[in-house]
């Protein structure tokens, strides 16, 4: 059973087809051929990543990934570098006796 609204899941689906555009960007009427979607729609779901900080519109009017998006990336990578630090230390415990 879907629970997500329509609206939500098209604002999930534009957040998707930014990705690997983040120096360069992407056109609205590319993601709405990525995404089958009007671009009329995409500019409203553009509009909200955009007022919660997730994407932004660059000079050259194309829209990419926010630095806040990057740093929520990047927090997701500094984890897990974490967790398997964790790993390796107690498999070398483990095995060092």
């Amino acid at each position: 059973m879907k629970t997500t609204s329509t609206s939500g899941s098209r604002i999930l689906k534009v957040l998707k087809a930014v990705k690997g555009y983040t120096l360069t960007g992407i056109s609205n009427s590319t993601i709405a051929e990525a995404i089958d979607d009007s671009p009329s729609n995409v500019s409203r779901a553009l509009s909200v990543l955009i007022e919660e900080g997730l994407v932004i519109k660059l000079d050259n009017g194309l829209f990419a990934h926010s630095t806040e998006m990057l740093r929520i990336a990047q927090a997701h990578v500094q984890h897990i570098n974490n967790i398997q630090d964790r790993i390796t230390e107690t498999n070398q415990r483990i095995f060092s006796k």
